[in-house]
């Protein structure tokens, strides 16, 4: 399986206050292509430090990153931008909807940066994507005319509309029920051995972890295990 992502020798520092701060620590990864990864770890581990450095939302301190055999360091915040949105789909806990527009038009939002796409072809996506996600009725509903699951549904078709190939997802359960939450992870999965997307989670949620066949252990910043593959 070739990587999609390699990290390498990261360290990620913030300076707070007068102290400095050492969010990440040596960290060594590499993610396959079509992997249902969760990094998991305590709140303050570095789980979403290391989310984003891979979501080119963020650079590191030292070290490399490559996303899709790009290496992401000494590149412009347009090329980033440009990275990010062509390889990079995003899905967050607190779904990050714009309330005002529909639910097809925030799947739509992300595509209109691409100028090569036309309407016909963007619209073909929405509607692909609002189905794949059971939404297809629910086209013209604004996100307070939908439940926390159905949101983050939304989330997954925007997230998937892009054609990304990665898809970060920080926290995506934490603001659902059990019940809801096992159906978002189940649909993930679905779309993941379907399409081959790979999905990397940062988690502390015992599902998650449970569902993922890959599970990164993370702690103060460092990697500090490893567990077996679950099939």
């Amino acid at each position: 399986m070739s990587s999609i992502v390699r990290i390498e020798n990261v360290f990620k520092e913030y300076t707070l206050g007068t102290s400095r701060v050492h969010a990440l620590k040596d960290i060594n990864l590499q993610i396959g292509n079509g992997e249902f990864l969760a990094i998991a770890g305590p709140s303050g581990s570095g789980k979403s430090t290391l989310l984003n450095l891979i979501g080119c939302i963020d650079i590191p301190s030292s070290g490399k990153i490559y996303i899709d055999d790009r290496d992401t360091s000494g590149q412009t915040p347009d090329q980033l931008s440009e990275l990010r949105a062509r390889t990079i789909g995003f899905i967050f806990q607190t779904f990050n909807l714009f309330s005002v527009l529909s639910a097809e038009e925030n799947i739509e939002y992300p595509l209109l940066q691409f100028k090569e796409l036309r309407a016909a072809e963007r619209r073909e996506r929405i509607v692909k994507f609002l189905d794949i996600v059971g939404l297809a009725e629910f086209a013209d509903h604004r996100p307070n005319q939908l439940s926390g699951g159905q949101r983050q549904r939304v989330a997954i078709a925007r997230a998937l509309a892009t054609h990304p190939k990665i898809i970060l997802a920080d926290e995506p359960t934490a603001n659902l029920d059990h019940k809801t939450g096992e159906g978002i992870l189940q649909l993930m999965k679905d779309i993941n051995r379907n399409s081959g997307t790979t999905f990397i989670f940062s988690t502390h949620d015992a599902k998650v972890m449970a569902m993922a066949e890959r599970l990164i252990r993370i702690e103060d910043g460092q990697l500090v295990g490893e567990d077996a593959v679950h099939t």
